[in-house]
């Protein structure tokens, strides 16, 4: 199952132009990994330098985009219904947002890192709100979710678990199941709250809480970035966002003008890229626009930051790795000759069979073994694969 991004983040942060950089692309490729993209659905792309450098070969892609070496690979991204405060009940498009955040397996919390923006997403001054207090309400709404839902009937179940023996951890598993979190999440956070697992009904509320909030950490992983690093209030601020979480400081209007520059054919820009090259006709006020942001975004940042945080959001947060299935090992084509067609973002720790079964079913069932590309190799089933691992499998037709 393909894993979705969600960004979120209050009224006026930045965080629909963020989504609209990170979607806007001006290379469409011919097939999408997933079946259905909703209204507030997309398609972004993870950047990782490409294996075809290295075997020294020009790669034909089908499921992602190859520029100069570097593979941009397709991520789904979900538009998250804004917040505002009492959302665990409800309130505003509360029941909406909790919705969307069940989908997420990991979310990008898009702060206005200028303070220019109060708690409600109101314009202010810049510095004039402290944006640490974003960070700190975004999370402290989600783990009051995932408290209420803990709480309903706590008392019966636990005492009930107890009498019957059974299992703690698998009894809240099926009652997060809707959430899409699984057993070991369950479990890790148990750990981490230092729970009692065999004496359920003698957790305090206090203990409910800490529950709630380690099962948020570990299940709902968020990264932050921290939006608007043009205007100098950004910097100051930046410390106080970095409370535990890792920050990326960004500016999404300035990657949404280069990309939309890019698609126009008036720049030559790579998204991740430090620079940008003018390459058709501009006039004053836009190279203006342009040269603002080499100066005050690319210059000080060394990109625009909305890159990078997709790629910390795939690759570190959701620990995914690239993965290259291949029909011929030794001329790394599939069965119509395409070079390297497809790149598979995959959990790291993904075994070989698993992977098979990610490309057909019908792979997956008639499995016989992987062949490594790089050593020539068999690899057999539970053989954990290896972020650029180009890999053959061969199945029984």
């Amino acid at each position: 199952m393909a894993k979705l991004i969600g960004l979120v983040g209050k009224p006026n942060c930045g965080k629909s132009t963020f989504f609209n950089a990170a979607t806007l692309s001006s290379v469409p490729i011919a097939s999408y990994p997933f079946t259905t993209i909703k209204a507030n659905h997309g398609v972004g792309y993870v950047r990782v330098d490409c294996v075809c450098k290295e075997f020294n070969v020009k790669c034909n892609p089908k499921n992602s985009i190859c520029i100069n070496g570097q593979r941009f690979i397709p991520v789904e991204l979900l538009d998250v219904a804004g917040l505002v405060p009492g959302a665990h009940e409800g309130k505003g498009l509360g029941n909406q947002f909790l919705d969307d955040l069940r989908q997420a397996d990991a979310l990008i919390h898009i702060v206005d890192a200028a303070g220019a923006t109060d708690a409600e997403g109101k314009p202010c001054k810049p510095g004039e709100h402290d944006p640490s207090e974003d960070v700190k309400f975004l999370e402290r709404e989600i783990d009051l979710w995932f408290l209420s839902l803990l709480k309903k009937d706590w008392k019966k179940i636990s005492r009930e678990v107890q009498l019957a023996k059974k299992d703690i951890l698998r009894e809240l598993a099926k009652r997060f199941s809707g959430l899409g979190l699984k057993e070991h999440h369950i479990s890790i956070a148990a750990k981490k709250a230092n729970l009692d697992i065999e004496k359920p009904s003698s957790w305090s509320d206090g203990d409910l809480e800490k529950f709630s909030t380690a099962l948020r950490e570990v299940s709902k992983p968020i990264l932050i970035c921290a939006n608007k690093f043009d205007l100098k209030e950004a910097e100051s601020n930046l410390e106080k966002l970095k409370m535990g979480s890792k920050v990326i400081p960004a500016a999404a209007d300035s990657e949404l003008a280069l990309r939309r520059a890019d698609k126009a054919g008036l720049i030559r820009y790579v998204p991740g890229d430090p620079d940008f090259e003018i390459v058709g006709q501009i006039d004053e006020k836009q190279k203006k626009a342009l040269e603002f942001i080499r100066e005050n975004v690319l210059k000080k940042l060394g990109n625009t930051g909305v890159q990078q945080t997709l790629n910390a959001a795939a690759l570190e947060l959701l620990n995914l790795i690239v993965v290259y299935p291949v029909e011929d090992e030794n001329k790394l084509t599939d069965k119509n000759g395409n070079v390297l067609p497809d790149a598979y973002l995959v959990p790291k720790g993904t075994t070989v069979r698993e992977f098979a079964y990610k490309i057909h079913t019908d792979i997956g069932e008639n499995f016989i073994c992987g062949i490594d590309a790089r050593t020539k190799m068999k690899l057999g089933a539970d053989h954990e694969l290896k972020n650029g691992d180009v890999i053959k499998i061969s199945y029984s037709k």
